[in-house]
């Protein structure tokens, strides 16, 4: 391995390996790229523990935009990353996302919506009648209303997509080393080199930060306090034996979310923000299936009265404590090293363009597809957060 890189990115699951291969292919670009991650397993890689999901339904131009580029790199993911002809097979399933709301949360979904439709995405409303006529499965006694994707949204193999864009990568020139960053070395407010466990120092001209939940680790090394945190998440698989036909994957009032996996069914919540402590564990705790989802399932939808557990997952978000929102691009104190972190559980279908606007970043100093400007860090600096209604 050589001694000096022109770009190195500390993190290479989803997001990293998405920067290492827009930057690989970008025909303006023709330096070396190097990636550095600590597992080459994967094994507990936040994006191999991930639902798949893909979604235009935000509340944020930035996000609904972001993921528009997503579901289009997936939908002609043969254009990027084949590799001798042949394409990494990801394995989409374009069963839609479907936004319940109470009364008290109308307003909201039908703001969402304008904002959605306006932008292109195909997401429709649907009266409590029309949710009870289109899923007869469906408790509809408190609901006003959803919001169901019609197109372009649905879930995805985390894994084949995380290795296709390795793949790729590599095959352009780009090299991965398993190791650690233990320490950066700074000079005149730049990043010089990054000290690894077992190859020492590697100097660099940029420095992409694509840690995820172990983002402030890295910054902290630069004399930065990012406000990213590593936050425990829990999927859980149950059986049943009930018809529930063409279940798109629903999110209810409670922020509960399930929908179908083969045969079976996944589901989760993200935990109440006075009991979800910054956690780097994957343990389990199966009190939260027994008794906070299944009641809340059973309501929803009367056969999951009925069901059974199979097995449960943990995973981590990279959670930005600050708008639950992406930071992207350089940090003011240390120019050259550029952040992508803080997605909140939206890496995986965030990383398409997140990785093209990082490229763009290094090579052009400026986003040339979509404007990811106010997602740079300067709004945390100045206290301005951008608040994505949308977040499960």
């Amino acid at each position: 391995m050589k001694k000096i890189y022109d770009v190195i990115i500390v993190g290479g699951g989803i997001t990293g390996s998405s920067v290492a291969y827009f930057l690989a292919a970008a025909e303006v670009f023709d330096g070396d790229v190097l990636v550095v991650e600590k597992d080459s397993s994967y094994q507990d890689c936040s994006t191999t523990r991930a639902v798949g999901g893909i979604r235009q339904q935000f509340s944020t131009k930035e996000n609904i935009q972001i993921s528009m580029f997503g579901i289009h790199f997936i939908k002609h993911i043969e254009e990027y990353l084949s590799v001798d002809g042949e394409a990494p097979e990801v394995f989409f399933r374009e069963g839609g996302y479907l936004f319940l709301a109470t009364e008290s949360g109308l307003e909201v979904l039908q703001k969402n919506n304008a904002i959605q439709r306006e932008l292109g995405a195909h997401i429709v409303l649907l009266s409590r009648d029309e949710l009870a006529a289109r899923f007869p499965w469906l408790n509809v006694s408190d609901l006003a209303a959803g919001s169901l994707g019609l197109r372009n949204e649905g879930w995805f193999d985390p894994y084949a997509l995380l290795q296709g864009f390795k793949r790729k990568a590599r095959s352009l020139g780009v090299t991965y080393v398993e190791d650690e960053v233990q320490d950066v070395e700074c000079g005149d407010a730049r990043i010089t080199g990054v000290r690894l466990k077992r190859h020492g120092t590697v100097r660099c001209g940029t420095v992409v930060n694509a840690a995820g939940p172990r983002a402030a680790q890295l910054a902290a090394m630069a004399g930065v306090d990012l406000c990213v945190r590593p936050r425990k998440r829990q999927a859980f698989v149950f059986a049943c034996r009930g018809a529930v036909r063409d279940c798109p994957l629903v999110i209810e009032p409670s922020g509960l979310y399930f929908r179908p996996e083969g045969p079976h069914f996944i589901c989760g919540r993200s935990p109440q923000a006075d009991n979800d402590p910054d956690c780097l564990d994957l343990d389990l705790d199966y009190r939260q299936f027994e008794d906070e989802l299944w009641p809340l399932l059973a309501h929803r939808v009367p056969v999951f009265e009925a069901i059974k557990l199979n097995s449960a997952w943990a995973g981590h978000y990279a959670y930005n404590t600050f708008d639950q929102n992406a930071i992207v691009g350089p940090l003011p104190e240390v120019p050259n090293c550029l952040w992508a972190n803080g997605f909140t559980g939206h890496g995986l279908q965030q990383s398409p363009a997140v990785g093209r606007a990082i490229s763009e970043l290094v090579t052009f100093g400026r986003c040339c597809t979509i404007d990811l400007t106010r997602f740079g860090y300067d709004r945390v600096a100045a206290g301005q957060p951008i608040k994505e209604l949308n977040v499960f």
